[in-house]
């Protein structure tokens, strides 16, 4: 009996592509921990008499920006994704320059907000749970920020992307609208239900 090589079980002699499915994986891990920070909120909102204490509201003009923008860069990020399946790095190139500056600008307006709330992490447990949402969420799109700057360094790599080449490009797309989705439950939450 002879055992069987890794070529032999093979035929192809490649392994299956995981990355995208991984990503995925890791991004259902994510989700759970953003939802017990919802779950939190929520109960600490649905149990607390003034929600949230006075002093510490929350403003609607800049993050309402924030999301038109977040939610804009959804849109320009898959540009690039359709502009590299018909094989236009250039293009693909341009989509994710302009999407790497709404990740900043969205950055620079929650530094903003930061820097004009007028109370701190510790001032109660309402201004905990927004700071450990908000800057949570921040470190995402800052990641998020990295990976698509990883994904324009690499392009000018000869050959790197191309129309049948390009899962780098699509996890940083999928990793992006995910930043966008998880924000958009956020904002409703954080500051929509607290305004209205």
């Amino acid at each position: 009996m002879t055992a069987i090589t890794p070529s032999e079980h093979h035929s192809d002699g490649e392994h299956p592509d995981l990355r995208v499915w991984g990503l995925i994986t890791f991004l259902a891990s994510e989700s759970l921990m953003f939802g017990g920070f919802f779950a939190t909120y929520l109960f600490f909102k649905g149990t607390t008499a003034v929600w949230p204490p006075e002093g510490t509201e929350v403003e609607l003009f800049i993050p309402a920006i924030n999301t038109i923008i977040l939610v804009s860069s959804s849109f320009v990020i898959h540009f690039g994704d359709m502009a590299i399946k018909r094989n236009s790095v250039g293009w693909m190139r341009f989509w994710y320059f302009i999407t790497a500056i709404m990740g900043a600008v969205f950055l620079a307006g929650q530094v903003y907000e930061y820097m004009n709330l007028g109370y701190g992490f510790t001032t109660n447990v309402f201004s905990n749970c927004f700071y450990l949402m908000t800057g949570f969420h921040g470190l995402h799109v800052f990641v998020g920020l990295l990976l698509i700057l990883g994904v324009l360094w690499r392009s000018f790599r000869r050959g790197h992307y191309s129309a049948t080449k390009h899962t780098g490009i699509e996890m940083a797309e999928i990793y992006w609208h995910f930043v966008d989705i998880i924000w958009i439950i956020l904002f409703t939450l954080v500051y929509l239900l607290n305004i209205l």
